[in-house]
């Protein structure tokens, strides 16, 4: 089914998001009609057969909304065909989906607004496939053949983490998950706290065994690594609990395996083999501090102990999956690296700090910033770092109210002063509302500091440029706000 959760009519492109999103193994096609798309796996009662989930994202902004009423209605297609590798069609879906809204303004969306979610069953094995999605009012559309890889989920394996926006485990193993996964995997710096990332893992229950001689939980090891890689960043453990009750495994073989989507369930036929071990689950939340991660794209490292025991992940003995997250600035500041990152920070840290991140050698950034976080934190109880979530407010501001022609919002000189001293008491426009007047002013005025500041608009075409008097005023102010 599909949720429009009311996040941004007309194309819409991701630009360099989408080269982002396909560097962190996501689906990110081009084509008229921009999405990103996520691939998942969870066991079922028989490890021959694999829960694959494939989550789509769209913005509102991508679809072409019409009036209904008072209200606003989009209208999309996906197309589903999964292919074996050299072979024919072993799953098509077809899907028509209606997205409405309250508002226009909610049409314009560019965040993660609209979510597809579908639910297959399939045996472990190589796959294309075949994804379309289209407009149906504009008939703007995106195709890709996508390489599919399902692995086999037996005792001991590790579902794929999945971030997730809400997330209950499920109970038993021929049941479908139920979260609201985030096909972009991605978070705001200063904004999320804590990230919920969903993962399983599976374990076999001799044959004879009583539920009550399973152990309750499991615990993983869970890890933060920056792009850069080095050491993690970031490091913890999380306990996966024991779900409802053991599920004999059945001894039908893989081809009997069929799927649904949601909110079906994924069946298998089929009775348990004599002496055929049980599978149980567990599952939980490992909550990722997003302060701790840095900027840009990261890796999460889940690892499980041996299937043979609940006890604690034995290097080179432990099962493990990965995924990929994206820590963002926010929308409209696409950041996937360590030096982009530190582009931003420029009104924020002295110069000398910035140039000894910038010159720590790839091995030793995860560490280093790490400790630049923890040294400029103000509020070091908390899991939020307040001086960089208040700083990153600031610039979005900055930037949605200032941008011009050539430059991002707040890197203008009305940016710049609002970056230093905040919102002015007082802005004083002569020329009003008449746009496209060679030589208007416009006048900020502070009380507190007692500055004034002159903007002049020589060209008349929205290049604002602060007088030089005003100029020693805002340098100032930058240089006391950042941290040293």
């Amino acid at each position: 089914g599909a949720d429009a959760a009311g996040r941004r009519s007309g194309p819409a492109a991701l630009g360099d998001m989408g080269g982002i999103y396909q560097r962190m193994g996501l689906i990110a096609p081009g084509g008229d009609l921009p999405f990103v798309g996520s691939v998942a796996h969870f066991g079922t009662r028989s490890s021959d057969s694999t829960l694959v989930l494939v989550t789509l994202s769209l913005a509102n902004r991508a679809l072409n909304f019409v009036r209904e009423g008072d209200r606003y209605r989009a209208t999309y297609q996906v197309r589903l065909d999964v292919r074996r590798e050299g072979g024919g069609s072993v799953r098509q879906l077809a899907s028509d989906e209606v997205v409405r809204v309250g508002s226009f303004r909610e049409t314009a969306r560019i965040d993660e607004s609209v979510l597809f979610t579908q639910y297959v069953t399939l045996p472990p094995g190589r796959y294309t496939m075949a994804l379309a999605v289209r407009d149906a009012e504009a008939g703007r559309s995106s195709a890709l053949d996508v390489p599919l890889a399902v692995p086999r989920l037996g005792a001991g394996a590790l579902s794929t983490p999945v971030l997730a926006y809400e997330v209950l485990p499920r109970q038993r193993l021929d049941t479908l998950p139920r979260l609201v996964a985030s096909p972009r995997a991605s978070v705001v710096f200063g904004q999320d706290s804590l990230v919920p990332v969903y993962v399983e893992t599976y374990r076999a229950v001799p044959p004879g065994t009583a539920p009550v001689d399973v152990p309750v939980r499991v615990q993983v090891l869970a890890s933060i690594r920056s792009d850069a890689g080095g050491l993690p960043v970031w490091r913890d453990s999380a306990a996966l609990e024991r779900r409802g009750a053991v599920t004999p495994a059945p001894a039908a073989p893989a081809s009997a395996t069929t799927g649904t989507a949601a909110p079906g369930t994924a069946t298998t036929t089929g009775t348990p083999a004599p002496g055929t071990a049980a599978l149980a689950l567990y599952s939980g939340v490992v909550r990722v501090p997003v302060a701790r991660a840095g900027i840009g794209v990261v890796t999460l490292e889940v690892v499980a102990p041996p299937a043979s025991g609940a006890g604690a992940p034995t290097p080179g003995t432990a099962d493990s999956t990965r995924a990929a997250l994206f820590v963002s600035l926010g929308d409209d500041l696409p950041v996937a690296s360590f030096d982009e990152m530190l582009t931003y920070l420029r009104y924020f840290a002295v110069p000398e700090r910035l140039r000894a991140l910038r010159d720590t050698t790839p091995e030793a950034r995860a560490s280093a910033w790490a400790a630049f976080l923890r040294e400029t934190d103000p509020v070091s109880a908390t899991s939020q770092h307040e001086g960089l979530r208040d700083y990153f407010v600031r610039l979005r501001t900055a930037n949605a109210r200032f941008r011009e022609e050539a430059a991002m919002g707040w890197l203008t000189d009305r940016g710049m002063a609002y970056m230093a001293l905040g919102e002015p008491d007082q802005i004083f426009d002569p020329n009003g509302p008449e746009q496209n007047v060679r030589g208007r002013t416009q006048v900020w005025e502070y009380r507190e500091p007692r500055v004034q500041l002159v903007f002049v608009d020589q060209s008349g075409f929205g290049r604002w440029r602060l007088q030089p008097a005003g100029m020693n005023e805002v340098q100032a102010a930058l240089r006391r706000r950042m941290v040293r």
